[in-house]
């Protein structure tokens, strides 16, 4: 079930910004601006998870560096 979630969450923010992209390129001038927070939203999830990705990767770093040094 986890794993089912991150696969919708992994899919769901590029297609965000891909929505973005063409509603954005095909509606009218007023319309446009109903699009670009879709598509910043999308852009925020792929960042966020790189990001918590990161430190969570260094996390796991500095604990096998801890337990590599002698005591």
């Amino acid at each position: 079930m986890k794993y089912e979630k991150v696969y919708i969450f992994s899919l769901v923010a590029p297609l965000m910004i891909l929505l973005s992209i063409i509603g954005f390129l095909s509606r009218k001038e007023s319309k446009r601006i109903f699009y670009i927070p879709i598509g910043l939203m999308g852009i925020f999830i792929i960042s966020e998870k790189e990001f918590s990705r990161g430190i969570k990767r260094k996390k796991i770093l500095n604990k096998i560096k801890s337990y590599k040094q002698p005591k």
